[in-house]
């Protein structure tokens, strides 16, 4: 696979109209469980349908074993991975320049969690991934990130590691210089980019980038 190429990740969560506007020319649609069936009611063939196929009927995976370019099936009990996960180490095998995850958050908070962990894969093997919903975007980063005013009015910062050390964002309402942001602090919650272009940077730890709209 052309190392350009980006692959989109389709789960069966909250994903609606809004998800197709990622799509863009030359992308790897691939279908999660019922994200697969999501591809095909929009008339999208999915290069690669995979999971367990709890969530559908025996007639909708059916059509999107026919529809899909590469179909595949596991039993739902003997299994270690979610569904999520299967695909998103296939997708990183692939060594794209980007993976966008969508329909990952939903009501399970268990699944919608862990699916927020798995940006460390991504971040293990050097491959920029985010999760993106219709009010959030989701990144994880360990050095710096360069952002850009856009439809997202809100910035958040949480730690996933125990600490961050050595935050400092400029272009902000609220900037930070050299701050260190510990499990439980909240005060990375709801800044705002007042700058066309603002950064992120840190010396230690891994932190997660929201950005949302109410």
């Amino acid at each position: 696979m052309n190392k350009a190429k980006r692959i989109l990740l389709f789960a069966g969560g909250n994903v609606g109209e809004w998800a197709l506007s990622y799509i863009q020319p030359n992308d790897v649609l691939v279908g999660v469980d019922r994200g697969a069936w999501f591809l095909i009611e929009n008339g999208l063939a999915p290069h690669l349908s995979i999971g367990d196929f709890d969530s559908v009927t025996e007639e909708e995976k059916k059509r999107i074993e026919e529809s899909s370019e590469q179909f595949s099936c596991c039993d739902p009990v003997m299994k270690d991975l979610t569904d999520t996960e299967m695909a998103l180490t296939w997708a990183l095998e692939q060594k794209p320049g980007e993976i966008v995850l969508l329909g990952v958050l939903g009501s399970r908070f268990d699944h919608t969690l862990a699916n927020v962990h798995l940006l460390a894969k991504g971040l293990e093997a050097n491959i920029p991934c985010r999760i993106v919903d219709a009010n959030n975007e989701i990144q994880l980063i360990a050095e710096s990130l360069e952002v850009t005013k856009d439809h997202f009015q809100h910035f958040s910062l949480l730690p996933l590691s125990p600490e961050v050390t050595g935050i400092c964002l400029k272009g902000f309402q609220y900037p930070l210089e050299n701050a260190t942001l510990r499990i439980g602090d909240t005060l990375g919650i709801s800044n705002v980019l007042i700058a066309e272009y603002g950064s992120i940077t840190l010396s230690s730890g891994l932190l997660l980038v929201i950005k949302s709209k109410d």
